[in-house]
């Protein structure tokens, strides 16, 4: 399964009743496996989780910390892209070169690597940790 029809798949799971928004990811870790999330909301908002961030989760609970590739898709005009928050989630277990796949369910499609979305992402080095 690719990772566009893994955030696909995923996306159909979401619990979105409050901005009817359900989102989608699929990432792909160094190992080749495939971890996906989706958002999750709660009436406390903004006290809900973004797919990225499920998909992080499960990929660190597999005992996995590298991200080869991710993927978001959402119900969109235009191709969704990872909140800042996500970018910099993301940033903590991909390098800036990691291509990060955006798409809409009618099949648009963009790409771009986590360097360009997040240029001068916060890293380790900035606490003299690296």
């Amino acid at each position: 399964m690719s990772l566009l029809d893994a955030a696909r798949a995923v996306r159909d799971l979401a619990h979105a009743p409050y901005s009817g928004f359900p989102v989608g990811a699929a990432l792909r870790s160094e190992s080749g496996a495939v971890f996906v999330g989706c958002n999750v909301e709660n009436v406390a908002s903004p006290e809900g989780t973004c797919a990225e961030t499920g998909a992080i989760t499960a990929m660190v609970a597999a005992g996995q910390r590298r991200i080869l590739e991710i993927c978001i898709i959402a119900d969109s005009p235009v191709p969704i892209t990872p909140c800042g928050g996500c970018r910099q989630r993301i940033a903590e277990f991909a390098g800036p070169d990691t291509p990060v796949i955006m798409a809409t369910l009618s099949g648009q499609i963009e790409r771009a690597t986590l360097g360009e979305l997040l240029p001068g992402a916060f890293s380790p080095r900035h606490r003299g940790r690296g």
